[in-house]
């Protein structure tokens, strides 16, 4: 048996619960571990509170946190769960949410941030339904045949009823008068992230003629894929495109990202963490994009700029994070330590004129190459340069330690050095508690809430990381540009 490398958190559409992921858990085979998350009022889940999305999305992430094991995952949802999914995305990017890992996405006909797009007539018609209690399995079965492009197989649809029946009167009756119907794009924002949307060419509403126009400034690195001859109801209609998407975004993911151990993610979820450094942490995991177009250099000097941070900064294939294309964002924004060298221009103007000047001389050759890089850094100069050979060192001194530090910023770089002193959160920090620290300081030693890589326990050590309740806790607001 393969062991899995991915978690998937499933989140079905309206009407479906944890028996939807069955046909993707069997397309998906022994590489992922599918866990499916039931809306409330869905299965045997209970009804929410209130009719919300929040409320929703409460239960969605109490679900995600409580299994949660530390590796990589992502969302996959359909329709009613994509809208769901959004805010879960955005509540774990935003450190709000105590789990750590979040990859990617992969929505299936989903439900956007925005009103949902229905017919009143339609809308009408649904609530109906539930006049008089839960649905009549004459109703289930208008529903399901009214999401599809052609009948599903008699257990498939057989199952699909026997799902959408057992849907809480109320659960119904609140997303489709409420939850549907509420805007939560503020709350979203933009997410990016890997993302792919799938849709069928004949579902109306939430078809893939409607996607792009519904995602596409929510999700800027989105993929939206369209799929022939199919209706609404994609886990049922098409499990397999739909396994295959998920399987080529993780090895897309895996591709251009570094991964962090497991034990390492867990402490990052935990308490001690503080939920702004839980935020950039989550931020700096997600995979560089293949694609990326660069913001404030060329196209050129960001290939200058990657050939060098290959020579300053190797890393090991597979585990490779695109430093180049960091530090061109970061110039982009313009954030940077602060200061530079008297004499040089302002960084994304010195980036531009040190990197031509560099790219005119670059060899082919690795060897010439740090020989090149050790004359720049020892004063030599270089012909074609826009400054004298001390401040071209000093502008290539800055480069330098720019690509460092978009290494050592990442949370896989973290646990390559040993560092944890991100996590010094108190559990009740929350209620203005001191931060925590370190019970032990000592060299091969370490506390009990640290990973088990850095040291020994003392006996008198008492474990402290998995205390139940999150706790919101403030950093200083400018620890993106820590590194």
């Amino acid at each position: 048996m393969t062991a899995p490398t991915c978690t998937v958190f499933f989140l079905p559409g309206l009407g479906f619960a944890a028996d939807a992921a069955a046909p993707l858990a069997a397309a998906l085979g022994e590489g992922f571990r599918v866990v499916p998350v039931e809306s409330p009022g869905h299965g045997d889940a209970p009804d929410a509170p209130d009719g919300s999305v929040g409320a929703l999305v409460d239960a969605a992430v109490a679900v995600i946190e409580r299994e949660a094991d530390g590796g990589p995952w992502m969302l996959a949802a359909h329709s009613m769960g994509g809208k769901i999914a959004a805010l879960v995305a955005a509540r774990v990017l935003s450190g709000e949410a105590r789990v750590f890992g979040l990859t990617g996405l992969v929505l299936l006909a989903p439900s956007p941030p925005t009103p949902e797009p229905m017919s009143d007539e339609k809308r009408a018609e649904m609530l109906g339904w539930v006049e008089a209690g839960p649905l009549s399995p004459e109703h289930a079965r208008d529903f399901v045949a009214a999401n599809v492009a052609a009948p599903l197989d008699a257990d498939a649809e057989q199952a699909a009823v026997a799902q959408v029946r057992r849907t809480s009167p109320v659960a119904w009756r609140r997303w489709l008068s409420e939850g549907s119907r509420e805007d939560v794009a503020a709350a979203v924002g933009a997410l990016d992230l890997p993302v792919v949307v799938l849709a069928g060419e004949e579902d109306a509403d939430l078809g893939s003629a409607a996607q792009p126009g519904l995602l596409a400034a929510v999700y800027p690195r989105a993929r939206f894929v369209p799929l022939a001859g199919a209706g609404h109801l994609l886990p049922y209609e098409r499990a397999a495109a739909v396994a295959e998407a998920i399987v080529a975004l993780r090895e897309e993911v895996v591709r251009a990202s570094a991964p962090v151990a497991p034990e390492w993610a867990r402490l990052i979820a935990s308490e001690r963490t503080p939920v702004e450094a839980r935020a950039l942490l989550a931020r700096r995991l997600i995979a560089d994009d293949p694609d990326y177009r660069p913001r404030a250099l060329t196209a050129a000097q960001l290939d200058t700029l990657r050939a060098l941070a290959d020579r300053l900064v190797p890393q090991p294939a597979g585990e490779r994070i695109d430093l180049a294309a960091r530090v061109d964002a970061d110039l982009a924004r313009g954030r940077g330590d602060g200061w530079r060298p008297a004499g040089l221009p302002v960084d994304a103007t010195a980036y531009a004129q040190g990197l031509d000047a560099i790219a005119a001389v670059w060899p082919a050759d690795a060897a010439a190459q740090d020989a090149l890089i050790q004359g720049v850094l020892d004063g030599e100069g270089l012909p074609g340069s826009p400054w004298s050979a001390a401040l071209l060192a000093a502008w290539f001194d800055d480069a330098r330690t720019d690509l460092v530090r978009a290494w050592l910023a990442h949370p896989a770089s973290f646990a390559r050095v040993g560092y944890d002193g991100f996590a010094t959160a108190a559990a009740d920090a929350s209620r203005g508690a001191e931060p925590a620290g370190w019970a032990t300081l000592a060299a091969g030693e370490r506390d009990a809430w640290e990973p088990t890589e850095l040291g020994s326990l003392r006996a008198s050590s008492t474990p402290s990381i998995e205390a139940p309740e999150a706790a919101p806790a403030s950093t200083a607001p400018d620890q993106e540009d820590a590194a």
